[in-house]
């Protein structure tokens, strides 16, 4: 397994992080992703353990709260090995405040995943999307003060955009209150947005990425064909969550196929192995409802690539640029970009 420190903070943790929102049963938009029972769960746990992994993921939202409870079970004795992130934000009921980033909901939330996972303190605690509703001044707050109580150790944003958490940042700095060391968000490569905005933000700021859905629900694992992708027994044809240029990811996928052919290896290893060399990277969010498709995503992080498959990967999925970055490219100083080239 590799290591490395999330973000700007002393936190050691495993650059695969075993994602646990498979855990539970559950009906709805998200029936077809919960599907692993208690068992499975900890036949799961032990071997990330066994394989190096420090560093679990969950959320209060997952099934219920199932996931948080049956990762609390299988984790049973070895809480001070491991690191646990949960999130906050989703509705967890039926009453109209049980939902968003209120001072309300964060707290009580927070004291409901402590219970569900059995621990008396969650390692990073992250706001699960934006709420519009709530001042971002309340939201923050709400999170320092859990901090402060030894409720949560660090924070972190999920699914904001570049200017909503820039704003947060500049807050908790002015006003003395615990700051975001880290963001989950959906990275992949048939999904670069985030290297628009996102990205050049954390890198400037020192913050740690994690990324979900690295293999964009399913797609990038390379079992799909146009032929198959909406079979009623594969996941995406109950669970295609993330838009995805479909013609284009095809054409990426012959080429990745090619590449996972030369290193022996699956083309979910390809697909997870790229992000796990994408320096802004600190952890990817692995999850299986299978534990044949656990050991095949563990590989990912013995396989290293050329300058050249790295290029046709790039080449592949480029993306148009959004304006101001197409501005800001075409009218950059060639002189000065010369005379400062590394």
């Amino acid at each position: 397994m590799q290591y490395t420190r999330l973000g700007n903070t002393g936190l050691i943790i495993s650059k695969l992080c075993f994602g646990t929102m498979t855990f539970g049963q559950g009906e709805g938009a998200f029936a077809s992703v919960y599907k692993v029972d208690q068992a499975t769960a900890k036949q799961m746990v032990d071997k990330v353990l066994e394989a190096g992994i420090n560093f679990f993921d969950t959320a209060d939202g997952y099934a219920d709260g199932q996931s948080e409870v049956m990762l609390g079970w299988a984790l049973n004795g070895r809480r001070k090995d491991v690191v646990i992130a949960t999130k906050v934000g989703f509705r967890t009921g039926a009453a109209l405040n049980q939902a968003g980033l209120s001072k309300r909901h964060i707290i009580a939330s927070c004291e409901a995943s402590l219970k569900r996972l059995g621990t008396d303190y969650i390692d990073l605690y992250q706001v699960h999307r934006f709420d519009p509703y709530t001042p971002i001044e309340e939201t923050l707050e709400a999170l320092d003060f859990l901090v402060r109580t030894g409720m949560v150790r660090y924070i972190g944003f999920s699914n904001w955009t570049a200017w909503q958490a820039a704003k947060a940042l500049t807050m908790q700095r002015e006003r003395s209150l615990a700051a975001f060391i880290s963001a989950q968000m959906y990275y992949s490569l048939v999904g670069r947005d985030l290297e628009q905005d996102v990205i050049p933000m954390l890198e400037s700021e020192g913050l740690g990425l994690m990324v979900w859905s690295p293999l964009a629900g399913g797609f990038l694992s390379g079992k799909y064909t146009p032929q198959t992708l909406l079979d009623k027994e594969n996941r995406l044809s109950g669970f295609d969550f993330i838009p995805i240029d479909k013609e284009k990811g095809f054409t990426l996928l012959s080429h990745l196929k090619d590449i996972a052919a030369s290193h022996q290896v699956s083309v979910a290893q390809i697909s997870l192995a790229w992000l796990l060399q994408q320096p802004v990277v600190s952890s990817i969010i692995v999850g299986a409802s299978k534990i044949a498709q656990l050991e095949d995503n563990l590989g990912a992080v013995n396989i290293s690539f050329s300058s050249e498959e790295m290029q046709v990967m790039k080449d592949v999925t480029a993306y148009q640029f959004l304006y101001p970055h197409w501005f800001a490219r075409a009218t950059a100083d060639a002189m000065t970009e010369a005379a400062l080239a590394r």
